[in-house]
């Protein structure tokens, strides 16, 4: 098994380069993925899903159709 990252909220911010508010309308909207429970006040997401979401951004901004 490949080893897992998590990733905490502002590095996740600073990766995709949007603000709070947006992460989590994008969250419920389906179009970013959920985060993972760490406990009662903490939550992570995967590096390999933010990585995923951001080479799907780059390949539709370049018109490719495999996005």
């Amino acid at each position: 098994m490949s080893e897992q990252v998590l990733l905490r909220k502002p590095a996740v911010l600073s990766r995709i380069g949007i603000k709070n508010s947006t992460l989590y309308d994008w969250i419920a909207k389906g179009f970013f993925p959920r985060p993972i429970s760490l406990g009662a006040r903490s939550v992570g997401w995967l590096s390999s899903e933010v990585d995923a979401f951001i080479a799907q951004r780059i390949a539709q901004s370049r018109g490719e159709s495999d996005a």
